[in-house]
């Protein structure tokens, strides 16, 4: 048993100074007040440093240097582990962006495998497309865009929890297809739509329940009379959404405009690619056969078309404090108990408390992430 001392204890719902926090197995023990640490236990000196949970990224197609598209593999999900442990991220669920069937089923047997050696690293793969509107296809390759068949949503529909969300249009998905989808456990989002208001909150009855990076690539508030899939996300009074706090993808006051709405159903996402975390070298890198160039933090193309971002979590959570003007806990809460909540697992991560699994991050007060904590295994940065 360790004994994490001497830190600021954020537990997901509220702070204590004059705690430790007990792990043995991989698995939170207890938060006692410190003078009453059983005896026979490892001492960790915490320093002071903010105690919190690890975060959750919900959409993640790369990082470090490397796409998931590129390589769907165990060894691409174990780099992209050891790069997010640097920076906060304990859990992800990896990204494969509209890709022909054998990518599809190459990553989801890539996070089978992975997940049957490593748990709680991967949450189950985040599919994004191919089945979205070209008119809001934003960097997906417009040849790989298509509505499934039935074969295809039946074999989706028996990868759970290998795949655990997939993002569409519904404008050009039978609502079978969705409902079918939904049945099965999997996390259906809307997202890369270019569907009307009316459209987007039928849709919402096919059990769709989450966003994709809310107001990127998804029909908007054009005037009074449309609220487009925007506005019936924000008035839907259910739907979770990721929102992408890195400056470049979303204006401040709209962040700050869904918070106020969603509340504690907004979550913090990275859309990260290979420039998240990335050597210091590259300069670019392929995204499914686009070149996309890393130019002052933006992942851009040669049509300056954002592709993906270079966020990293405990980057997204000083923009969201220091840009939008959300507090720093509840910054922590988007970063980890409400991705946890939006995805089913926040009865055993998002949060510390007793019997929850030790995913954990020490961060100092300049959200400099100084070591994580993974299934109860202490990495230093």
């Amino acid at each position: 048993m360790i004994s994490l001392d001497n830190s600021i204890i954020f537990t997901g719902e509220q702070r204590l100074t004059t705690h430790s926090v007990l792990i043995d197995s991989g698995t939170i023990i207890d938060i006692v007040p410190s003078e009453n640490i059983p005896t026979n236990v490892k001492h960790i000196d915490l320093k002071g440093q903010i105690l919190c949970p690890g975060f959750i990224d919900l959409q993640q197609n790369g990082c470090g240097g490397v796409m998931f598209n590129t390589s769907p593999s165990k060894q691409t999900l174990m780099h992209m582990h050891k790069t997010n442990i640097k920076t906060g991220t304990t859990s992800f669920l990896p990204t494969l962006i509209s890709d022909s069937d054998e990518a599809i089923r190459n990553g989801i047997n890539a996070c089978k495998a992975y997940m049957n050696e490593n748990p709680n690293h991967v949450l189950g793969m985040h599919l994004e497309g191919p089945y979205t509107n070209p008119v809001r296809k934003g960097i997906h390759p417009q040849e790989q865009l298509r509505a499934p068949g039935d074969n295809m949503v039946e074999w989706l529909s028996g990868q759970t929890p290998w795949l655990k969300k997939v993002t569409l249009a519904p404008e050009m998905n039978k609502p079978e297809h969705i409902r079918a989808l939904v049945r099965s456990g999997i996390i259906v989002s809307i997202g890369h739509t270019a569907a009307s208001y009316q459209e987007a909150k039928q849709s919402f009855s096919y059990g769709i329940s989450f966003a994709t990076h809310l107001y990127n690539a998804m029909s908007p508030i054009s005037g009074a009379r449309e609220p487009g899939a925007v506005g019936a996300v924000l008035d839907s009074g259910s739907l979770y959404a990721g929102i992408i706090a890195d400056g470049h993808h979303v204006h401040w006051a709209n962040i700050r405009i869904a918070k106020q709405t969603l509340g504690n159903r907004l979550c913090l996402v990275t859309d990260g690619t290979a420039g998240s975390s990335a050597p210091k070298e590259l300069d670019k890198f392929d995204f499914c056969g686009t070149t996309i160039y890393i130019k002052n933090g933006k992942c851009l193309d040669e049509k300056g078309t954002l592709g993906g971002s270079s966020l990293t979590m405990n980057e997204g959570v000083k923009r969201l404090v220091e840009n939008a003007g959300v507090s720093l806990d509840e910054a922590l809460r988007m970063a980890s108990l409400y991705p946890a909540k939006a995805i089913g697992v926040s009865d055993h991560l998002g949060c510390i408390k007793p019997g929850f699994v030790a995913n954990l991050i020490v961060m100092n007060q300049d959200y400099k992430v100084s070591a994580s904590i993974v299934n109860g295994v202490i990495v230093r940065n």
